[in-house]
């Protein structure tokens, strides 16, 4: 009871429970949500799609792996084994270039100052026996000689040649020629023995096709005979002519 009889009235507060204190989101929020739903969907196909051709590669893998095992398997035949199949070798086309190689006699020496020769190995190319190696392609060939001489007489010309016949032209071509004055030396004189010489031609040459080379020694009396320091031969370095050889397209 308050002072002079006069009463106060309480105050009273209303709670409303349905009120919502929480703040709705703005319009601009809202977009941000949608644009990153849209993109996570975006990356989840992106996912799907990478799946899909990957396992398509790896299809086509394994299609085309089991067709070369059943092409094996097939050269191989129904017998089992555990031999891997072979390939048959190619030989590249530098091994197939003719080449030839012949040693010195150790009893023929010369028929008319043509050294004759033993048939060493030879591929693309003939020896007739007689001294004479025939050229059955057409190209440029590498060809080189040696030979061993006995200078001990007082003086002695030697004339070591290396010659092609031809059937172009009549008369043989002289493609190689070394010439020296050989006189025997005080210290063979003296002793009665051997003054040896030996004689080295090669070179580079074209050849055609049935063109036949031999080796001549114009003093073919100071030969002296084996396989280990006389020897001939002739190797392709490039088939074909080149000053006939079309010109390379751009």
């Amino acid at each position: 009871m308050a002072e002079d009889g006069v009463g106060t009235r309480p105050q009273v507060f209303v709670v409303d429970r349905q009120a919502s204190y929480i703040s709705q989101p703005s319009g601009k929020s809202s977009r941000w949500a949608r644009v990153s739903q849209k993109f996570l969907l975006l990356l989840v196909g992106l996912t799907l799609l990478g799946l899909v051709v990957e396992g398509c590669f790896i299809y086509r893998l394994y299609k085309k792996t089991e067709f070369q095992g059943g092409a094996i398997m097939r050269q191989v035949g129904p017998k089992e084994s555990n031999e891997i199949p072979t390939v048959p070798p190619h030989l590249d086309p530098v091994q197939q270039r003719p080449f030839a190689h012949l040693t010195g006699s150790s009893h023929l020496i010369s028929e008319n100052e043509v050294v004759l020769w033993v048939h060493d190995v030879t591929h693309n190319m003939v020896y007739d026996g007689h001294g004479r190696l025939s050229v059955e392609k057409e190209g440029y060939y590498y060809l080189y000689t040696k030979v061993t001489l006995n200078a001990a007489e007082e003086c002695s010309a030697i004339h070591h040649k290396v010659m092609k016949a031809t059937e172009r032209y009549d008369d043989p071509i002289v493609l190689m020629r070394s010439k020296s004055n050989r006189c025997q030396t005080t210290r063979a004189k003296a002793s009665g023995g051997e003054d040896m010489w030996n004689s080295f031609l090669a070179g580079i040459f074209h050849l055609q096709s049935e063109d036949k080379i031999y080796v001549t020694l114009d003093n073919i009396s100071k030969f002296r005979p084996g396989p280990i320091d006389n020897f001939m031969g002739a190797f392709m370095i490039f088939p074909g002519n080149i000053l006939h050889a079309s010109p390379p397209t751009l």
